[in-house]
C-alpha cells in the first residue's frame, strides 16, 4: 500500500519516564532519522522531549 511506504505511523514516549505515548505519523522522506519533539505530558504537567520508538 503506498500510503503506509511514505507516511508510517510512529509513537512518542516520553523521556521523563512516565510512559506516556502520542501517536502520529511522519514522512520518511523528509525525516529519516529519529523524531524528536517538545510536547506536553500531562502526568508531569509539562513539556517535556518526546522521542521517536519503533
Amino acid at each position: 500500500m503506498a500510503r503506509d511506504d511514505v507516511r508510517p505511523v510512529i509513537k512518542l514516549r516520553s523521556t521523563a519516564g512516565t510512559g506516556y505515548t502520542y501517536v502520529t505519523r511522519k514522512n520518511r522522506r523528509n525525516d529519516p532519522d529519529r523524531l524528536q519533539l517538545r510536547k506536553y505530558d500531562p502526568i508531569v504537567r509539562r513539556h517535556v522531549l518526546f522521542r521517536e520508538e519503533r
